[in-house]
């Protein structure tokens, strides 16, 4: 039995002015989802993106974006 687990990547674009002022909630909403392996915010270099971890066995990246989209419904994604 195969203990491999596959990850893909997406990067998911805030609008600059995204009304949700908390990158904290966003990441722990996220973490909070079922699939989700990690996010990661790197707001030196790019202050308007997240970095999402998931397993697509469980999750897929139209969900990963929905989950943004609570905070930011002007959220887009761009695959990695």
């Amino acid at each position: 039995m195969s203990k491999d687990i596959s990850i893909a990547d997406v990067v998911v674009h805030l609008h600059p002015e995204h009304s949700c002022d908390d990158e904290t909630k966003i990441e722990k909403d996220l973490r909070g989802h079922y699939g989700v392996v990690s996010v990661h915010f790197n707001t030196k270099e790019h202050p308007h993106a997240v970095v999402v971890a998931y397993n697509p066995d469980i999750v897929n990246s139209q969900e990963v974006l929905a989950e943004v989209r609570k905070c930011d419904k002007n959220a887009v994604m761009a695959g990695l």
